[in-house]
């Protein structure tokens, strides 16, 4: 990369399809390799988890990776899984346009600095409401919650414990069904 230039989702357009995970904050680009098996299987379940009980209770829409979240011409993420309020249709178009209500980021060895850090500070920037982290390693799914100040630490879940989110009233998600292998 050129000194002081800044990767846009138009670059992100015409790079490769070979399968990787390409991010871009604040103009830097990420390349990440294609995940682990385990991280696929916990996406499929909270995917699953997350539709079933939308099938009752629509009260909004759920997508997963891969899927372009631009949040300026300089920040694309590509969050695992993305929950966007019904409210908040209008960011879903050809990719999605604004900030999902709940993102969730499943962590690898390749990820997890960014994840904890450059993502969480993005999507604080850019008005996520809530942020989850999955962590496989340790068998742990951490709940943040947006204020004013940025995220807040608002549960840690892990085996026998259940996730519940303000944004979906009734929703109650045991960890065992996202951790297990």
């Amino acid at each position: 990369m050129i000194a002081n230039l800044k990767y846009t989702h138009a670059d992100l357009l015409t790079m490769p399809d070979d399968g990787k995970r390409r991010e871009i904050l604040d103009g830097d680009l990420y390349v990440t390799p294609s995940p682990l098996n385990y991280h696929q299987k916990i996406l499929l379940n909270l995917t699953f988890a997350f539709c079933k009980f939308l099938e009752t209770h629509p009260l909004g829409e759920v997508r997963f990776a891969p899927l372009d979240v631009i949040f300026s011409e300089h920040d694309v993420l590509e969050p695992d899984l993305l929950f966007v309020l019904n409210e908040h249709r209008e960011f879903l178009q050809d990719w999605v346009r604004g900030a999902p209500d709940l993102v969730v980021e499943i962590l690898s060895p390749a990820t997890e600095g960014r994840d904890r850090v450059l993502k969480l500070k993005a999507y604080a920037r850019y008005g996520v409401g809530e942020y989850w982290i999955v962590d496989p390693a340790k068998q742990v799914v951490e709940v943040n919650r947006l204020t004013e100040t940025g995220y807040e630490l608002a549960a840690k879940r892990t085996r026998g414990e259940v996730i519940e989110t303000p944004l979906l009233p009734g929703f109650a998600l045991p960890a065992d069904d996202i951790l297990r292998p």
